[in-house]
Formats: structure tokens, sequence, C-alpha cells
């Protein structure tokens, strides 16, 4: 299984009064790290609409905290694909502090191929499905 890997460094603007990255900014990393998915397989967010009349919303999103992560840490997101389901797909992340190697942060977010037009799921696109495939965790 292959997995997709992406460096985030915390900024100042993401830490909470406690001075550390407030658990919504997490979401932030996961749609980043899944955006320069995309990007490495050949296609982003526009040539999908376009191309295929689709877009991508978020029907689940979870995420565990284990531990903190704090300004000026750079991060490791990690992406594998959880389930391809005929309309959805199951994305998963680890987050990790790139100095110690911890895992700070696991979660996922599922995403629903919709018809711009209806709004209404539709299948998922075969070239699409095909560039996942090779990321599906066992």
């Amino acid at each position: 299984m292959a997995s997709f890997k992406t460096l985030i460094r915390v900024t100042w603007v993401d830490t909470d009064a406690a001075q550390v990255v407030h658990f919504s900014n997490f979401f932030r990393f996961f749609e980043k790290t899944e955006e320069e998915f995309y990007q490495n397989l050949g296609f982003n967010f526009d040539q999908i609409v376009r191309k295929h009349g689709i877009w991508l919303p978020r029907v689940e999103a979870h995420c565990q905290y284990k531990k903190p992560a704090k300004f000026n840490d750079v991060l490791e997101v990690e992406l594998t694909v959880g389930k391809i389901l005929e309309k959805a797909v199951k994305y998963l992340f680890k987050v990790r502090n790139k100095a110690t190697a911890e895992i700070i942060a696991e979660g996922y977010l599922t995403v629903v191929s919709a018809s711009k037009q209806s709004g209404k799921a539709v299948k998922i696109p075969k070239e699409i499905v095909n560039k996942l495939k090779p990321f599906l965790s066992a």
C-alpha cells in the first residue's frame, strides 16, 4: 500500500490561547494534504469540476488527538485511502511530529462524489478511482 505524505509547519495563527494547535486546524491540515495529494495524482479540485461535473463535499470528519502540536513544529501528515465505495471515498490521516516521529493525531474524512448541477451523489469517475486504488489501505 502506498501513502502520500506532506509537511506542514505550525504557524502562529494555527495556535490557541494555550499556545497549541487549535483542534479545528487539524481538519485544515487534512484538507491541505488532500489537495496536495490530488496535485500529486495529476489533477485538482477545479479540474474535477470542469472535466467530470462533480464536486467532493465532506459528509463525515473525525479526529482523535493524542499529543499537542505547538508553534513552529513541523508536522508530517500521511494520507491513505481507507475505503472506496461507488459514490464515496474515506481518506485516513496520521499526523506526526516530524522531529520526534510521534503520532499526535489520527483521523479521517469521508467525501462524496456529487453532481455539481443536482447536488445528488453520483458514481466516482473511473479515472479518479484508478488513481486512488494504489493508496488503498489493507
